[in-house]
């Protein structure tokens, strides 16, 4: 059993291997409007990591805890995102060919504002790591300064989404021409 009161904050826990002999059934139950809600990132330098995400993908700073974290969102919600140096201060990025996150999404209501955003990354000098029209959605990769993967994506109607011929989604890896969504920025 894990105490608690010994633990130093923030906190690990410690996950035991775990194997299933027996087919388990679960009923899926799950809320209506049930979403993913935030990213926590381990970075290595606060303020660089602060800035790369206020100046390029113009998130706000919400609430700080000193130089150890800070969250950031956009139109005024609690956080969107986390950024942590807890254990991360002055360390290298994760390998890349290690489990963990690959990248997280940021979810654009047009496909103008994804042009508009693309265009404020590449003019801030940053570039991009790849492109891709997915049929469903149209998206742009790319990665901050302690390389965490993120895409910048616009979402097409459902109604335009490609579907198999049972009905089910069919997702593409098709190019994306970054030169026509660019043209399409302010």
């Amino acid at each position: 059993m894990i105490d608690a009161s010994e633990m130093e904050r923030p906190f690990t826990v410690a996950l035991l291997p775990l194997t299933i002999d027996t087919e388990v059934v679960v009923e899926k139950v799950v809320a209506p409007q049930i979403g993913i809600g935030h990213v926590h990132l381990k970075v290595t330098d606060i303020e660089r990591s602060v800035k790369f995400y206020a100046d390029v993908l113009g998130m706000d700073v919400t609430a700080r805890y000193g130089d150890e974290a800070a969250f950031m969102s956009y139109d005024g919600y609690h956080h969107h995102l986390g950024l942590n140096t807890w254990h991360s201060r002055g360390a290298g990025p994760a390998p890349v060919n290690a489990a963990g996150l690959y990248h997280f999404a940021l979810i654009y209501p047009s496909r103008k504002d994804l042009a508009n955003t693309v265009k404020r990354v590449l003019e801030a000098g940053w570039g991009i790591d790849g492109s891709s029209d997915h049929g469903a959605n149209v998206s742009v990769y790319m990665h901050d300064p302690d390389q965490n993967g993120i895409e910048i994506y616009y979402d097409r109607p459902p109604e335009e989404w490609p579907r198999e011929p049972d009905g089910s989604l069919k997702l593409l890896l098709e190019p994306l021409d970054v030169d026509a969504l660019l043209r399409e920025a302010d």
